[in-house]
């Protein structure tokens, strides 16, 4: 196994691109959201801010080589303890989990955070490897990363892409999942179910997912990717007060080589304008299917969120293990592992009992 560690920075080129974010919406200069407190199992539970608090910062990144890629992740906690791998999505990065990761590991937890292809510190091992954002391809990197890090079996927890990619590593190889939170539930899709219409008010919130699909939303998306990572988060999360500093914190990790393209190719990939590697045809077949997912799971939404999401109700039946949802009050968005910490760490050590 190789691995390095380096320090985690912050680019301070970007810092010097942040203006007015984009299509004129204005950016409020509040402050911090602090984690959130939790009600009693099994009920709605309610974030409650305590006040602004400092940043929390991970410790030095490591570096592993996995499958086609060298991962950059972050680690807390003892190095036997019950293994938990946390998945960002998009705009996000591992700071999604910042928080969540200090509370897992005060409790024993050994906690795994990756930057997916394309985020922070993760780097394609060669030049000639497709800059594939398809969701099968995501979900391997993470059996990859577990092999890389001698981790048989794991709790994994995701909020967007991470989400998705959690359902797929549960669904396609429950043995080496042990346990599952997710926030919006069951989100596998597949290209033919990506190419049907929806009502009008349903395809204007995925106005970003049509934008990708043309040049200029390429270009746009290279040329601004601060602004329109941060107005994704405005608009995801109408009611969190974030910062410059804790945005900031995360756009660092859109300064890698790779960003554009896999972020392009994901959302090309899913409305069927690009294709994806032979290599995954089987996996995405059996995904097609909509396969059910059989370990413990927890599911989670908060109660503001402004990104397109499916009712609880639509997916409750893909889950035929123990399983319960809840929605996270206060005005919790699409971030919800940074927005209301500790809400999703009891899920994760909840749902691992």
């Amino acid at each position: 196994m190789n691995t390095t560690s380096f320090p985690e920075t912050i680019d301070e080129r970007r810092r010097h691109m942040i203006g007015a974010a984009a299509m004129g919406f204005a950016i409020a200069e509040l402050g911090l959201v602090a984690p959130a407190s939790a009600a009693s199992p099994g009920a709605d539970q309610a974030a409650t801010p305590s006040g602004n608090a400092p940043l929390t910062q991970f410790g030095p990144l490591k570096q592993v080589d996995a499958g086609v890629l060298k991962v950059g992740y972050a680690e807390q906690g003892p190095a036997d303890g019950p293994p938990v791998i946390l998945l960002h999505g998009w705009p996000y990065d591992i700071h999604t989990y910042v928080d969540v990761a200090a509370i897992l590991a005060s409790k024993g937890y050994r906690v795994i955070v990756p930057h997916l292809r394309g985020y922070g510190t993760t780097r394609f091992l060669s030049d000639g490897t497709v800059r594939n954002g398809q969701q099968a391809a995501i979900a391997t990197d993470i059996i990859a990363l577990m092999d890389a890090l001698a981790i048989q079996k794991a709790i994994v927890g995701g909020c967007d892409w991470g989400a998705r990619t959690a359902n797929i590593i549960a669904a396609l190889w429950p043995e080496r999942c042990k346990a599952m939170v997710s926030v919006s539930g069951y989100l596998i899709g597949n290209q033919q179910a990506g190419k049907a219409p929806l009502p009008p008010k349903a395809e204007l919130q995925w106005w970003y997912q049509f934008y990708f699909a043309t040049d200029r939303g390429r270009a746009g998306y290279e040329k601004y990717t601060n602004d329109f990572a941060r107005l994704i988060w405005e608009l995801a999360s109408p009611q969190w007060k974030f910062d410059d500093a804790t945005f900031l914190r995360s756009a660092a990790a859109f300064d890698n080589p790779d960003h554009v393209a896999i972020v392009i190719h994901n959302y090309r990939w899913r409305l069927g304008l690009a294709q994806g590697e032979p290599k995954f045809d089987e996996l995405e077949a059996r995904l097609a299917k909509a396969p059910v997912i059989s370990v413990p799971t927890i599911t989670l939404e908060g109660d503001a969120n402004g990104a397109p999401h499916p009712d609880p109700s639509a997916y409750a039946k893909m889950f035929s293990d123990r399983y319960s949802h809840r929605t996270i009050t206060g005005g919790i968005g699409h971030n919800l592992p940074q927005e209301a910490p500790q809400a999703f760490a009891d899920a994760i050590i909840e749902v691992a009992a």
